[in-house]
C-alpha cells in the first residue's frame, strides 16, 4: 500500500501540494483524510499490524489511492477479503470516473452503486445535504430514503414523486436480475416490501421507469433556498449512478451556492 500512495499525487485526489515533501505522494494524514480513517490505523495497515481490515475499508482505500480493478482486487486478497464476483454488486469506482468526479468541484455530487447504496460524494455534497448517516443497515440507501426513512435532518435530496420512485423500483429489479447473488440486495429489496406498500405495490405491479431531470429546492440553514437541477448519469462500464446538483450560472442560487463552498456552511 506504501507504494500505492507515494505514486498518488496530491494534485490528483483534490489536495493541494505544498511542497517540501521527503518523498512522493501522498502523506499518511492526506490519506487518512481521504478515506475518513486515523493515521495511525494507516501506520498500522501499511505495518500490517491492522487486521481483517473490512470490504468497506479496503473499498474506501482503493478509491483514494485511485487503484485500478486488478490493483483494488489484489488490495482484497492480500487483507484476506473475498473479491465481490460477477453476480453481486461492486463499491468500486473506477479511476478515471473518480477523475472526472475530482474536476467538478463546483458540482453538488454523490456516487451510488447499482442497489443504490451511497459510495462517496464530494464537499460541496455534504455542506449542502449534511454528512450521510453512518454505514449501518440501510441508512446510506437512496431507495430506502424515498420509500421509508431519510437521514434526520436530512434535506430530501431526491423526489417523492411516483415516476421517480418507480424508477427506484425499476433500478432494483433490474439490479436483481443481474446480481442474483448478492444477498445484501435481497435483504433491501425483503426489507422494503415489509416496510414500505407503496414500494411492494409498485414492485409487484411490474412498473417500468426512468429517471427524468428534476429540479429540487433546498432550505439550507446557512444561506437560505437553493434550487437545483438533478440529474442522474451512469458510468456504465462500473454500474454506478452518478446524482449531479447544478445551477445556472448568474442565478441567485448560484450565488448561494458559491458561498456556501467558500464559507463552509452546513445544515
Amino acid at each position: 500500500m506504501h507504494a500505492w500512495r507515494d505514486r498518488t499525487k496530491p494534485a490528483e485526489v483534490g489536495l493541494p501540494d505544498e511542497g517540501g515533501r521527503h518523498a512522493p505522494g501522498l502523506r499518511r494524514e492526506e490519506l487518512a483524510q481521504l478515506t475518513g480513517l486515523s493515521v495511525d490505523y494507516i501506520v498500522r495497515l501499511e505495518q500490517g499490524r491492522a487486521t481483517n481490515p473490512s470490504p468497506q475499508v479496503l473499498s474506501a482505500l482503493a478509491r483514494a489511492l485511485r487503484l485500478t480493478a486488478a490493483e483494488r482486487e489484489h488490495l482484497f486478497v492480500l487483507a484476506g477479503q473475498a473479491v465481490p464476483g460477477p453476480g453481486q454488486i461492486s463499491d468500486h469506482v473506477p479511476a478515471g470516473v473518480q477523475r472526472l468526479l475530482d474536476r467538478l468541484t463546483g458540482t453538488p455530487l454523490s456516487v451510488y452503486d447499482a442497489a443504490w447504496n451511497l459510495i462517496t460524494w464530494n464537499r460541496l455534497w455534504a455542506l449542502l445535504f449534511g454528512d450521510p448517516p453512518a454505514a449501518r443497515g440501510f441508512a446510506r440507501n437512496a431507495v430506502w430514503w424515498s420509500f421509508v426513512e431519510p437521514p434526520a435532518g436530512y434535506p430530501q435530496a431526491v423526489s417523492r414523486e411516483t415516476g421517480h420512485r418507480a424508477a427506484f423500483v425499476s433500478d432494483l429489479r433490474a439490479a436483481s436480475a443481474r446480481y442474483p447473488k448478492d444477498a445484501g440486495l435481497a435483504a433491501l429489496i425483503d426489507e422494503l416490501r415489509t416496510r414500505s406498500g407503496d414500494f411492494t405495490a409498485l414492485w409487484d405491479s411490474g412498473v417500468v421507469g426512468v429517471h427524468e431531470p428534476l429540479t429540487k429546492t433546498v432550505r439550507h440553514a446557512g444561506v437560505g433556498e437553493l434550487t437545483l437541477d438533478c440529474d442522474i448519469l451512469a458510468a456504465l462500464g462500473a454500474d454506478l449512478r452518478i446524482m449531479a446538483f447544478s445551477v445556472a450560472e448568474g442565478s441567485e442560487t448560484a450565488e448561494r451556492l458559491r458561498l456556501m463552498e467558500v464559507v463552509g456552511v452546513q445544515l
